[in-house]
This record gives structure tokens, sequence and C-alpha cells, in this order.
């Protein structure tokens, strides 16, 4: 079951900005990647999808409802955390917390309370006197307090230090564990991989891939770099493999070699690397990062 459909959205702002046909779709209980660098496009879908902008073409819907003319619904079901935060600078975090509780129907504030402590938030100072990294906690405890069924989370750790981005990916794959849909936009490879299941990368407006992280992962050419003993073999093994193997790198200086080798030939280069002295054999495991940059 779809929780969020983007069909065809298209919102043009000129010279090349804006969305293009972007269409996807987020199932339930699903964490969802949306990989792109800042200006592809990302946080404008989010808003479309939040209610915040009407598409020129498409529509989104949430929870099968539309995103425009049912956004006030979709806002107080969701837990929305934006990538810029703007806060009204006369209220105190608390107060804030308290507001944002209001609006959505909420009575009990202990997991508010909670989240503050662990974020180590202090509640009691006023938003236009807090840091930005203190006001990504104030919201972080904003989007997740109402325990929602759906999360936005655009560019969530933006402003975070080491150990509260830890703690927040921990958080990430707690609400994993409960069976949450999440939709987290991020130009940070490490964080997706390790969160997601789906990726779908947006470059300059438009969708140029949508993969799950296994199959990804699952690369079925595999890149190993070999480290010789000696130069004489360094260089007699490079002659030899580039008419057999794809030689992605090399280090003469240190007689290494990058090769790239399909999972059917492995055990072909294994056999034929007892003819040499061989210093080290690693395997350069495949990411997500490198995923990417072949659509950039």
């Amino acid at each position: 079951m779809s929780i969020i459909e983007v069909t065809k959205l298209t919102k043009d702002y000129g010279r090349g900005r804006g969305v293009f046909d972007v269409t996807f779709a987020v199932n339930e209980g699903e964490t969802f990647g949306f990989l792109g660098p800042n200006g592809a496009g990302k946080t404008t879908t989010i808003r479309h999808i939040m209610g915040f902008s009407r598409p020129r073409i498409g529509k989104t819907t949430v929870f099968g409802k539309d995103s425009w003319t049912q956004q006030q619904e979709i806002q107080k079901s969701v837990g929305y955390l934006p990538a810029e935060v703007a806060f009204p600078d006369h209220l105190t975090g608390k107060q804030f917390i308290k507001t944002m509780a209001e609006f959505r129907g909420l009575n009990d504030l202990s997991y508010a309370n909670d989240l503050a402590e662990r974020f180590k938030l202090d509640t009691s100072i006023k938003l236009k006197r807090m840091s930005f990294g203190t006001k990504r906690k104030t919201a972080i405890v904003a989007a997740f307090m109402h325990n929602p069924k759906l999360l936005l989370l655009d560019e969530p750790t933006s402003g975070l230090d080491p150990v509260m981005r830890h703690e927040f990916l921990e958080l990430i794959n707690e609400e994993k564990q409960k069976g949450k849909t999440i939709l987290m936009s991020s130009h940070l490879f490490d964080e997706v991989e390790r969160s997601c299941d789906f990726v779908t990368i947006i470059k300059e407006g438009k969708i140029i891939a949508q993969n799950s992280i296994n199959e990804i992962m699952r690369e079925e050419v595999k890149e190993f770099k070999l480290e010789f003993v000696s130069s004489e073999d360094y260089e007699r093994f490079a002659s030899e493999a580039a008419n057999i193997y794809t030689i992605s790198g090399q280090h003469k200086d240190k007689n290494q070699i990058f090769v790239k080798v399909e999972d059917k030939d492995i055990n072909r280069l294994i056999h034929s690397l007892n003819e040499y002295q061989l210093k080290s054999m690693t395997e350069i495991k495949y990411s997500l990062e490198q995923y990417f940059k072949e659509f950039y």
C-alpha cells in the first residue's frame, strides 16, 4: 500500500529551477531515501507533499488525501522536519512545542519531554536566542512527539553535532522497527545507506534513478586493490591484466593496481595471482556514493 504518491509533479520556477514530471511512491513501512545535492528539487518536492505549494501539473497524495486540497489534515497527522527551520522569535522552545501539540490535539507531552532529554534540549530558551543546532533539536521534538505513522524529514541532521547525529539515526532505526513510514531527503550518503530501504536520486528537478539499497549493494562487478611485493610482478600483472580485466586505478610507486572483475571471473583472477608474489588483496566495497556518482 502506497502512503505517499507523487504523480507527474511539475513546478517550473524558470531558468531550469523546479521539479519536472516527478513520479514515485513510498510504501507503508518503508524508509525511503531521497538523494541529491542542494538545489536538485528535494525540498520543493517535499513541500508539495506537505501541501505548502500548489503543483502546476500533477498531484501528490498522502494516505490517499490530496496534498493541496486537504493540506491541514495531512499537516496535523504527519511528522515534518523542514530543511530550514523558521520559528516565531517570541516563544520559548517549551511554548512552541506546546503550541504544536495543541495544533495536533495532543494532550500528553511525556514523549516530547523524553525526546528533549534524549537530545539534551533546554526548552526554556527563547527561540530567537537558540543556535541553529538547538533549533534543529526543537524541530525534531516537534516532528516526532505525536508518534506519527508518517515522517517527512528534509536534511534532518543538518546542524547536529556528530553525537546528536548518531542519536538521531538511532531514533530513525527505532521508528523503523515500529513499522513507521519514513521519507528522508539528504545529500549525505552514509546516513541514507545506513537508514533507508529504497533510494530515489533527483538531478536538476528530474528523477534519474530509483532502486532498493539491497540491489545497489549487490553489485555484480567487484573491485579489488592488489599490492605486489616487487615492481617486476606489478609491471607484468598490469600488462597482462589490461587485456582481461578493467583497470580502475594504479599507484606505480606502491606497486598497487585496482581491477574490476565480474562475479563469474573472480576465481579466474585468484587462480592467476598464484603466479605472482602478492603483498595484499583487498576488496573495495561498492557504496551508495559510487552508485550516485555514476549519475552525477
